[in-house]
């Protein structure tokens, strides 16, 4: 195993303290050879002989009689080489590292079928939620055509409490600090990048296409406000950042982003609580599918690796592989300005006669419908809330624009996209 932190270090305990059950659902024997750390001498709380550890991850890798190598270390390197060198030297490898597969997946797949082993990853996303094997295998007879879902637990856990307590961002984002769900820097959650990776993998295995996290859109939730939040409540809405995966077969096309959202409290990812993730399938033939479970955190982490370490070993033990890439698709990722929803526009403006019309002919000029249009005033000044039907991004980017520049608008309060309503 390389990496011992909190997935590792629970993954090390279910290997040793449950050896026994794992060898008898592998059918041999499944034993821990090694662990590979950068210190050592750090407190574990662990069970285990000290002469597992080492601090030469490249030899432990390199020795030639390894079944499996897990690697939770994370990052890009050295978890890249390693995987490399651990796949040439034989052993079939289980990641749970999401950047990496978003960054370079289609080298390791390569690596993994020039040397006959598996590469398993179904930790990289939304935790012990089995979601990569149905994509992969369950629904490899079937066409997929979207694929969205909550896929970071810290960021969901801050929008949720927002919305249920009307906390700010920068209050809720203390809050899930205090209670550990956010890290102490907590830009790759907060900023979307964490779920934007999941989403090159979700988007590659849907939809056959090799898919890196530049393919993907990337906003996150540090601009939401209360206010946004409040606008959503009355609306009938909740805010959530939602990785969204959508194909389009006919033009060769497919779609990544990742956003906030405003979703209708009807819709099954609105009731998603706390840290906990969920993800929404739909294909031509089974239809919905929805994936809900803990996203996050040692025990469930570990169980979503324990599960491919078992499959691994039974390959191995029966001389078989798992599935390999499919890149056949071959869709274009398109850009953010082509992609096509629907939004929430809010708008401070002066209170008199002629500005609604105005801002009517700034959407009319952009080919942006309106949906529905709602006015507060406040003295000499109001407030217009826009939702519009489904309108490209760069539409409404421009319309957003036209409107700034008008002088009876005093400024742009909020743009946030739409999502699950008809």
């Amino acid at each position: 195993m390389l990496g011992c932190g909190v997935v590792g270090t629970e993954v090390a305990r279910v290997l040793t303290t449950d050896a026994e059950e794992l060898g008898r659902r592998v059918g041999a024997p499944v034993e821990l050879v090694g662990i590979a750390v950068r210190r050592i001498e750090r407190t574990r709380d662990l069970d285990l002989d000290p002469n597992l550890f080492t601090t030469d991850a490249q030899a432990l890798v390199a020795r030639g009689d390894l079944d499996v190598v897990i690697e939770v270390i994370g990052g890009i390197e050295p978890a890249r080489e390693l995987i490399l060198s651990a796949l040439a030297n034989g052993a079939s490898v289980v990641t749970a590292n999401k950047a990496l597969l978003a960054e370079a997946g289609s080298e390791l797949y390569a690596a993994a079928e020039a040397a006959e082993r598996d590469l398993y990853y179904e930790a990289a996303v939304a935790g012990a939620i089995p979601i990569v094997r149905p994509l992969r295998e369950s629904l490899a007879g079937d066409r997929v055509t979207r694929v969205l879902g909550i896929v970071n637990g810290t960021t969901n856990y801050i929008l949720d409490a927002m919305t249920t307590t009307g906390a700010s961002f920068d209050d809720a984002l203390e809050d899930a600090q205090r209670l550990g769900y956010a890290e102490a820097d907590p830009t790759a959650d907060v900023e979307g990048f964490d779920a934007a990776a999941k989403a090159a993998i979700l988007s590659g295995l849907a939809f056959h296409t090799s898919m890196t996290l530049n393919d993907v859109h990337c906003e996150g939730i540090s601009n939401v406000t209360a206010a946004d939040v409040r606008s959503a409540a009355e609306m009938g809405s909740v805010v959530k950042l939602l990785a969204i995966c959508e194909a389009d077969q006919e033009r060769g096309t497919v779609s990544a982003r990742v956003h906030p959202v405003m979703i209708p409290n009807t819709h099954p990812l609105a009731s998603v609580r706390g840290a906990f993730n969920a993800v929404c399938i739909e294909s031509e033939a089974a239809g919905q599918l929805m994936f809900y479970g803990q996203g996050a955190g040692g025990a469930p982490t570990a169980s979503a690796v324990l599960g491919d370490v078992v499959t691994v070993a039974r390959h191995r033990l029966n001389g078989v592989f798992g599935p390999k890439e499919t890149s056949h698709a071959d869709l274009t990722p398109i850009p953010i300005g082509e992609a096509r929803t629907r939004y929430h526009v809010s708008l401070d403006v002066d209170d008199r006669p002629g500005v609604l019309a105005a801002v009517a002919n700034a959407f009319a000029n952009h080919g942006v419908s309106i949906k529905t249009v709602r006015q507060e005033g406040r003295g000499s000044d109001a407030q217009l809330v826009v939702v519009t039907h489904e309108a490209s991004d760069a539409d409404l980017a421009a319309t957003v624009a036209d409107i700034r520049s008008q002088d009876m608008v005093r400024g742009v309060s909020s743009v946030m996209r739409v999502e699950g309503v008809a």
